[in-house]
């Protein structure tokens, strides 16, 4: 093995986030200004290098060819579901039995199969500590010569909680074919005496957009809710919604059929992201005005003469962390 120190160009050349190194320090500033690094990023607990992905630490630390001293101490104090570093052994036994959820409880299904309107959809005008998050899913019965159109037969609403905030049954506007029932559990006479899709539409479309027109809703600062659940475009569709994709954090396809099961999963994995902690800084898009001369052509001589350290220092974030919604409204 090669102790020899790293010289001081290689090391001047050496990104600050990725540990990249560079033969030119202009290829350096060509990276940083097309890698987007930033205090974001996922970031090993141990060598501190920034990854693009949570499946890239993970690479780093416990795949087919980790680092070899983070994987070391990653195999004895390294949380494996969401990769934190713990101080010891022990302390990483009491992280495990909090990091890991909790099962649903059993039978839920049939507890809800002969559902009553459960609504307390509210427009709330108070203040709230960010945005409040609440999480969507619909069960689909089938429509059509064939029964293969999608119809929402069931929607569920639950809060960051996971209390339930609304969940009833849905009367479709064209006749049902096909009740799926194996993986519904859906019957008729279920659907009887539902709620009409217009009713539902409207009274989802008021209690997301909370008191604000929905041509006016933005990202930060407004009193409409964030959205989460999984497959949420084909939800909106068959409830016939639309709802600004800037309001939507959480959007997977994982099989799951009952809507509460489907608005609590979604849910527990958004609120974990939204629970990291990172630097706060005062614009943390790359896109924002005040950001986007930061690694401008024109600037190329200045940014040369620019430490790592100082590149990544004015690197900006080209996505939204979830981690920003947690952020009081009047920050913004």
């Amino acid at each position: 093995m090669d102790n020899r120190l790293e010289s001081s160009e290689s090391l001047r050349n050496k990104c600050a986030a990725c540990f990249r190194q560079f033969n030119r320090l202009e290829h350096l500033v060509d990276h940083m200004r097309i890698s987007y690094h930033s205090v974001h990023e996922p970031m090993c607990g141990i060598c501190k290098k920034h990854c693009r992905s949570f499946e890239s630490l993970r690479e780093h630390l416990i795949g087919p060819l980790p680092k070899v001293e983070c994987a070391k101490i990653f195999s004895g104090q390294g949380c494996n579901l969401c990769l934190t570093i713990l101080a010891s052994p022990n302390a990483l036994r009491v992280h495990r039995r909090a990091c890991q959820f909790s099962r649903l409880s059993p039978g839920l299904l049939s507890r809800m199969s002969n559902l009553g309107i459960h609504d307390d959809l509210k427009i709330d005008n108070g203040g709230t500590r960010g945005p409040q998050a609440v999480g969507l899913g619909c069960t689909m019965v089938g429509g059509g010569s064939d029964g293969s159109l999608d119809l929402c037969a069931r929607v569920c609403l639950i809060d960051a909680d996971e209390n339930t905030i609304f969940h009833a049954y849905v009367k479709p506007q064209i006749p049902v074919t096909n009740y799926r029932y194996e993986t519904t559990g859906i019957r008729p006479e279920y659907l009887r005496d539902a709620m009409p899709l217009k009713q539902m539409q409207r009274k989802i479309q008021d209690f997301l957009c909370n008191g604000e027109p929905i041509w006016k809703i933005r990202s930060r600062g407004g009193k409409s809710r964030i959205l989460v659940g999984h497959n949420l475009d084909h939800d909106l569709e068959c409830l016939g919604m639309d709802y600004p994709s800037l309001m939507i954090r959480y959007d997977i396809q994982t099989g799951i059929q009952d809507p509460y099961e489907e608005c609590v999963a979604t849910m527990r994995l958004y609120m974990r992201m939204r629970s990291q902690v990172h630097q706060v800084e005062d614009y943390p898009l790359a896109t924002e005005a005040q950001n986007r001369n930061n690694f401008a052509v024109w600037r190329q001589n200045e940014l040369e003469r620019m430490t790592p350290n100082a590149l990544f220092e004015i690197s900006r974030s080209d996505y939204y962390c979830w981690c920003l919604d947690s952020r009081k409204v009047t920050d913004f």
